[in-house]
């Protein structure tokens, strides 16, 4: 299988549904409350919420992404979208990126059973060598949930991007390999079985 191609993802906890326009409504109750930061693109507004499903379609359509809703099976809403993104098909390898979630879900199981979802199904399906997960280097709250998950540091890639306002980002990068999947599914498993 592609790390492309458009497949859903369940557990226990959530359903990952290939992200379609028909997810707007329940992506825009699930943004209600969320704060824009400088340091992540969050969409906090039913404008900015269809337009990142069309972003996230178009990049999948140019084979560089592929994008999600997170639905958590508890409730049965849309709490969240997260991608493979920087899809780099020919060396199998993937960036977990462009997450974010509503309030209700933050501090609960969905992030965790997600990422198992996804790393799963990079490494034990498509046969990925390394999932990537980068972040802006003032954004401590997503390095150190990253450093939990398991990732490992490759580095800093300074002066990486120019953010919409102008200012130099440096992006933190982080990876995990074939070999320390099993660990961290582990890891993983044990974080939700504690609830």
């Amino acid at each position: 299988m592609l790390l492309t191609d458009p497949v859903a993802l369940e557990n226990e906890y959530v359903r990952l549904e290939p992200l379609t326009a028909a997810h707007a409504e329940e992506l825009v109750a699930a943004a209600a409350g969320l704060e824009h930061t400088w340091y992540t693109s969050v969409p906090t507004t039913p404008e900015a919420v269809h337009a990142a499903i069309g972003q996230r379609l178009a990049w999948h359509a140019a084979g560089s992404m592929n994008p999600w809703a997170v639905r958590d099976l508890r409730t049965g809403r849309a709490v969240g979208m997260t991608t493979f993104c920087s899809i780099d098909q020919p060396n199998r390898r993937v960036e977990i990126g462009h997450t974010w979630l509503g309030l209700e879900a933050q501090r609960t199981a969905i992030n965790s059973a997600a990422k198992l979802l996804l790393l799963g199904h990079a490494f034990d399906t498509c046969d990925a060598i390394a999932v990537q997960f980068c972040t802006h280097w003032h954004n401590r709250q997503s390095r150190a949930a990253i450093e939990r998950l398991g990732a490992k540091l490759d580095g800093v890639l300074r002066n990486h991007r120019i953010d919409p306002d102008g200012i130099l980002r440096d992006t933190v990068v982080y990876s995990i390999l074939p070999t320390e999947w099993p660990a961290v599914r582990r890891g993983l498993q044990e974080r939700l079985l504690r609830g």
